[in-house]
């Protein structure tokens, strides 16, 4: 390539707008990283079971209150997903089951009682704040409405002394006594539960657990775990280090088919590095929107980036057909890059059209996470459009520079 035409390769603005995003992603991928999915970074499988079947917005709110529960909690990297009509599934990367076995296997149902008389619900928590630990007690304070208060301050009415049983799904948790202002018929919208445990370590995950049931709310339904997995993270190395032999075997396939192709080692260098600019951007765009990058999104963009090289053969193909006629003009050369890029156009939309019922199966039936197939199915998807709208426009103007 002239160093004009390079220049003006350089300038060309399909080509700047490539070099922004590269950048882009590449600032992306250092600051918020690649979030990796259980099967890369190891995790759990939790299966849940509901009492009985329910339906679909019931099932919504089950997998919901799930999902704010492990949100709360603390734990990252979570897809919550129903399974049919009575079952959910839970992924969570990067934390074993023993830790949020309790949070995702009760229902959560708070009530507090004098007597027999019911003097608060859950229905009646307005805020919950952070537990307090105090070595190895705990206190998790939080908010009522003021229905609720004045409820809760009518029924304790004259009863001084008399114990406050807290129950959290049944179980008894803390009984504190009805103060004398109580007693006098003062409502008031400050909480607490307190109790102790056997360490300070222990105080807290109790506390912790607290907190999170009475911030999530309760279940709409009884559940219980039926089945627990765990995927270590030494298995989720081996994987990672199967898909980058994976990778670069392929791309020394990619180069060695072109070069028989073509039998001109030169082209190998824009094919290659369009492959690897499509990645980049890939896990640019993945990066940003915190999506996970787990085996079915590997195999995505393995599918993707397949596809791409098949595009990038079809443009070189009808490129230097239109060199090989008599007439060299750039009429000609164009007028076989727009019917290369109509063959381009009409590949990615039959392979979207493909995908769109795949990554519907996920969203189908009140998911809120995404399947395998879904996962797939959105990866392939994001790959074929950076490719048709950005990389494919830019390695058609540098296979025609380079003709010239």
């Amino acid at each position: 390539m002239k160093q004009k035409g390079f220049k003006g390769f350089i300038r060309d603005r399909r080509v700047l707008l490539l070099i922004v995003l590269l950048i882009g992603s590449l600032v992306a991928i250092s600051a918020f990283g690649i979030q990796q999915g259980l099967d890369l970074k190891g995790g759990s499988l939790i299966q849940i079971q509901l009492e009985k079947p329910v339906d679909r917005d019931t099932m919504n709110v089950v997998t919901s209150v799930l999902d704010k529960r492990l949100n709360i909690f603390g734990v990252k990297d979570v897809k919550v997903r129903a399974s049919g009509d009575q079952n959910v599934i839970v992924e969570i990367a990067g934390v074993q089951p023993d830790q949020v076995a309790k949070i995702v296997g009760t229902p959560g149902k708070f009530i507090a009682k004098i007597g027999n008389d019911t003097v608060l619900t859950g229905a009646d928590i307005v805020s919950v704040e952070a537990p307090i630990i105090t070595d190895n007690q705990y206190a998790v304070p939080f908010k009522v409405s003021v229905a609720g208060a004045e409820n809760f301050a009518e029924i304790a009415e004259g009863k001084t002394g008399q114990p406050v049983d807290m129950y959290l799904d049944d179980r008894l948790i803390t009984s504190p006594e009805v103060s004398a202002e109580l007693a006098s018929g003062n409502p008031s919208t400050s909480v607490q539960i307190s109790g102790g445990a056997e360490s300070k370590e222990a105080a807290e995950a109790q506390g912790k657990e607290i907190q999170t049931l009475l911030k999530s709310g309760a279940l709409p339904v009884q559940v219980k775990i039926i089945g627990v997995s765990s995927v270590s993270p030494e298995l989720g190395d081996q994987f990672t280090q199967g898909a980058l032999i994976a990778g670069i075997l392929a791309v020394l396939a990619i180069s060695a088919i072109i070069i028989i192709r073509y039998r001109s080692p030169i082209l190998v260098i824009p094919i290659i590095f369009t492959t690897l600019a499509e990645l980049v951007l890939i896990l640019g765009v993945a990066s940003i929107i915190r999506w996970n990058i787990d085996l079915a999104a590997i195999a995505g963009i393995i599918a993707a980036i397949g596809t791409g090289v098949d595009d990038q053969i079809i443009i070189t193909d009808e490129v230097l057909k239109g060199k090989s006629l008599k007439d060299r003009r750039s009429r000609r050369t164009r007028f076989n890059i727009k019917n290369a890029f109509f063959i381009v156009f009409a590949s990615a939309g039959t392979l979207i059209a493909a995908m769109l019922p795949l990554a519907y199966v996920g969203f189908a039936r009140g998911y809120t996470g995404i399947g395998v197939l879904s996962g797939f199915a959105f990866t392939t998807i994001i790959g074929v459009l950076i490719g048709i709208f950005i990389t494919r426009p830019v390695y058609a103007k540098f296979i025609e520079d380079l003709m010239d």
